[in-house]
């Protein structure tokens, strides 16, 4: 019998001299008992691959207890792992969990395509529940829908403590799955820091989410805070303990942002 290879370790999204983002464990081939690899992988999200071709890959990605379906992260370490063991084109199409994402190759990192993201303005809302000082309220969605709210400052966002319930509470009133806070700048040049949370899709925070971001791009740019030179954004992820820093290429539009494509670096941390 063969012995399994062993995974390629990454950490994917995290700042620049931090510890931060998320660890995937990248499988080269996807034989075998893949839920009984990944539990042993000892990280949060193992990425298998199936499939790979200069034009396209197929992944199936899986958490240590149940297969998980798509995740970008996931996609993201494992284009990076393909990058340095085959040819890939700079344009490829992910498949993973029945979705078929492209993909794009832009100065070093890889970018998923998220889609075009519409931006409402929000009516009279109660946001008590939330316990905090609000400068702007929008709904943005780029497949599913996100409250997108504006705090005062860094100190603010970061001094936010989540409960589910009330977070719970303002997404049913507003008819939106996750709620986004921002405030302008952060830390290594970021041009935006922002938290996301989503008791309605089974998590209070999350550490390092592309869609959630690809909202907040549309928001700013609805709100013609985009930057108009390089049509790219980076943003700080504030998770108490868990940053990340990720990357958006946009086309701004009056209502929201086009053609958003998110994601960020992948670095190898293991052999």
């Amino acid at each position: 019998m063969t012995a399994a290879i062993a995974p390629a370790l990454y950490r994917v999204l995290s700042p620049p001299r931090s510890e931060g983002g998320k660890a995937v464990a990248v499988f080269a081939d996807a034989s075998g008992d893949l839920q009984a690899r990944a539990a042993a992988a000892g990280v949060p999200l193992s990425v298998f691959v199936e499939a790979v071709d200069v034009g396209g890959v197929s992944l199936r990605v899986f958490t240590p207890t149940q297969e998980k379906g798509s995740s970008d992260s996931g996609a993201l370490a494992a284009l990076a792992f393909l990058q340095t063991q085959s040819e890939l084109l700079d344009v490829v199409e992910v498949q993973m969990g029945g979705e078929i994402m492209p993909a794009q190759l832009c100065g070093g990192e890889w970018l998923l395509r998220q889609g075009d993201v519409g931006v409402t303005e929000v009516p009279a809302l109660d946001l008590s529940p939330l316990g905090l000082g609000v400068r702007s309220v929008q709904i943005a969605s780029a497949s599913r829908p996100n409250l997108v709210i504006e705090v005062a400052d860094l100190g603010a966002l970061e001094a936010f403590s989540p409960d589910a319930e009330g977070i719970a509470a303002v997404n049913r009133a507003t008819g939106t799955t996750g709620l986004v806070l921002y405030t302008p700048g952060g830390p290594d040049r970021a041009e935006v820091s922002f938290r996301a949370f989503g008791p309605l899709k089974g998590f209070l925070e999350d550490g390092a989410s592309s869609n959630m971001f690809a909202c907040l791009v549309g928001v700013l740019g609805a709100q013609g805070r985009l930057p108009t030179d390089l049509k790219m954004l980076r943003g700080a992820q504030r998770m108490p303990g868990a940053p990340a820093r990720l990357t958006a290429q946009f086309t701004p539009a009056a209502n929201g942002a086009a053609d958003v494509w998110v994601g960020g670096r992948a670095e190898r941390v293991s052999p």
